[in-house]
């Protein structure tokens, strides 16, 4: 069944929506063909089409997240504890329509930046704006600006997206003014936009994380406020593909080794000498 053709308002409205104000001015103009309706409605088509690609693009290219694995290849079975259910039903971004944020922690190697990562191109895919960055470059970021016109700038910048993704929280010793800074940012982003936040501490190991700083309690008051928190726990699955290349790698050196023994042409056998008779003595 196909859809039907939209009437003259509609399609006026939809140029209107995309802000083809040249196309609204001699309106009058174009409507007075015959074949008008269906020709109208092509190019808004084609135009609607090609603004979505290139938005998609453009969100894509902005929110740095780079390669990652699918979702699809995450193994599951492989963590000690993992709530399947829970990160499944968090890529229905049903999160980003209350703004609650979520924080991902585990140990290293067992997928937090992958699962992440999948939400945030999720959410770009569904016309949500996301950027991804580690701690470490926000806060080194943030604290090299040496004026604060730029870091107010700065801060409105990892204030905007829909869903911020900040990337290994607790690898790193950080000072107040670290701390100081990133509690700004959560805060103005608390209750009107999405943070996703991974790390390989406990909350309560935190003040390891920003020594000696005031604000931590309060920032992570500010982040739990109707925050899911997924916990995964397991040996590093890094660790284990190493080690299972590693094995491979060796397991193809011996094969090899063994296919070029083969290959050696055998010597051939040295030719057996002629004795000469002798006679014996009468």
């Amino acid at each position: 069944m196909t859809d039907p053709t939209p009437s003259l308002p509609q399609l006026r409205e939809r140029a209107a929506h995309l802000r083809l104000h040249g196309l609204g001015a001699h309106w009058a103009e174009l409507t007075t063909q015959p074949e008008s309706l269906r020709l109208i409605g092509q190019w808004l088509g084609w135009e609607g089409q090609e603004r979505a690609r290139r938005s998609l693009e453009r969100r894509l290219r902005d929110a740095h997240i780079g390669q990652f694995k699918p979702i699809a290849d995450f193994q599951w079975d492989w963590p000690t504890h993992c709530d399947r259910a829970l990160i499944e039903e968090l890529m229905t971004l049903a999160f980003l329509n209350d703004t609650s944020n979520i924080v991902l922690v585990g140990s290293n190697g067992l997928g937090k930046t992958m699962v992440a990562c999948n939400l945030g191109y999720q959410a770009i895919l569904a016309g949500h704006t996301a950027l991804f960055v580690s701690a470490g470059q926000l806060l080194g970021e943030l604290t090299a600006l040496d004026s604060d016109t730029a870091l107010q700038r700065r801060l409105r910048h990892y204030a905007a997206p829909d869903l911020l993704i900040v990337d290994e929280v607790g690898y790193l010793s950080y000072s107040n003014r670290h701390a100081d800074l990133l509690f700004e940012l959560i805060s103005r982003r608390y209750q009107r936009n999405s943070t996703l936040i991974t790390t390989n501490r406990a909350f309560a190991d935190w003040g390891e994380v920003f020594p000696n700083a005031a604000c931590v309690v309060s920032l992570i008051d500010r982040l739990m406020h109707r925050a899911e928190v997924v916990r995964i726990q397991g040996e590093s699955y890094r660790k284990k593909e190493a080690e299972e290349r590693q094995a491979n790698r060796a397991q193809q050196r011996v094969a090899s080794a063994r296919g070029k023994t083969a290959a050696m042409p055998k010597p051939e056998p040295a030719p057996k000498l002629a004795m000469p008779n002798k006679a014996g003595k009468r």
